[in-house]
């Protein structure tokens, strides 16, 4: 009898730890190529015991301060940036860097050990990359690049056919970032923290610069659309010359689903394409620590980097070099900002234009 009840006792115990491990991963849930993806992976995790459950945010920020004050079921988030530097700041994430075996895969030209000008220190994986350029229509803007001055020439002879996602909205907070790297001969001034430097001397140029612009952007400039898809959508129903990605394989992407038009062209605002990289990161407070670190092993595999960067689908570049294929070549590269630089850029424009 005794025997029997440890056997039973046995397999009680291996039924259990048998049992999927949930990771409940904290992502945005506003693109539904993102979501399709992240439902492709939790029927791949599943052969692993693991069961992916996308907890759909509007904004990973709600995330971080719910981390912050210790109220988060969270195991795996999706952030970048600012978010990264608040979470890093508050001693609030794992390092789980060296337990990731494919993470020797991820692409040698990029520069992902920093995030919006601080050390990533292990504590964050990539897992894609960020790319920002404007779309244009086909006869609109020529050539690859263009000069925030040749910008401001474009819109002069086409009023109301420009505009930009009004900041604080990440594109169009971006899209000042490119407008500054433009009008700006110290690049390498914007990777430091705002502290460190003149800001409102450096920013001069923008403020001006904009002052001359907005009175011949859609609307005259009183009023900026709200995010980047508002902004797609006047591009796709003529309203707008132009538009904004941070997506550098988007344009195929959309052109594929008949949502922009055939022949929209990739044109970099400057002379390289602000680049930042979106980052899997665990919270020190996860409770499936070992399972998180298995998905962001998954998400860095060459099947689901190809399947992230399919452009029938998200469209997302892969991260690593991938196997027997050929890993698309990336827009040249301008580092994005020092993390401090969003809120200033932010704030600065809100007190002159609004």
């Amino acid at each position: 009898m005794r025997t029997l009840i440890l056997s039973l006792l046995l397999l009680l115990s291996n039924a259990a730890y048998a049992q999927p491990q949930t990771v409940y991963f904290y992502a945005w849930g506003g693109n539904p190529a993102v979501n399709d993806y992240l439902r492709w992976a939790a029927r791949e995790l599943k052969a692993q015991d693991i069961e992916l459950r996308h907890v759909k945010v509007a904004d990973i920020a709600e995330v971080v301060k719910q981390l912050t004050d210790g109220r988060s079921n969270a195991d795996l988030l999706w952030i970048n940036g600012e978010n990264f530097h608040a979470l890093k700041a508050a001693d609030k994430l794992y390092a789980a860097a060296k337990q990731v075996p494919n993470l020797i895969h991820v692409r040698n030209e990029l520069n992902w050990q920093t995030d919006f000008g601080e050390s990533v220190d292990g504590l964050e994986i990539p897992w894609g990359v960020g790319q920002f350029y404007l779309l244009s229509c086909q006869t609109c803007l020529t050539g690859n690049t263009i000069s925030a001055e040749e910008l401001l020439l474009y819109a002069e002879r086409n009023p109301g056919q420009v505009s930009y996602p009004k900041p604080p909205e990440f594109h169009g907070t971006t899209f000042l970032k490119a407008l500054l790297l433009s009008l700006s001969e110290q690049d390498e001034v914007f990777q430091q923290p705002v502290s460190a430097v003149d800001a409102e001397k450096l920013t001069q140029p923008l403020w001006n610069y904009l002052q001359r612009l907005h009175p011949l952007l859609w609307q005259q400039g009183e009023n900026f659309p709200a995010s980047a898809s508002e902004m797609r959508n006047l591009f796709a129903n003529s309203a707008l010359d132009i538009a904004v990605s941070f997506n550098p394989n988007e344009v195929q992407t959309l052109v594929n689903q008949g949502r922009i038009p055939a022949g929209t062209q990739r044109v970099t605002l400057g002379d390289a394409a602000i680049t930042n990289h979106h980052y899997l990161a665990i919270p020190a407070s996860a409770k499936a620590k070992d399972a998180a670190v298995e998905v962001i092993n998954f998400m860095l595999s060459d099947q689901a980097q190809l399947r992230k960067a399919q452009l029938d689908g998200w469209g997302d570049p892969a991260v690593v070099e991938l196997s027997g294929a050929k890993t698309p070549a990336l827009l040249p590269v301008a580092p994005d900002f020092h993390a401090s630089w969003q809120t200033y850029l932010e704030q600065a424009w809100l007190e002159r234009f609004q």
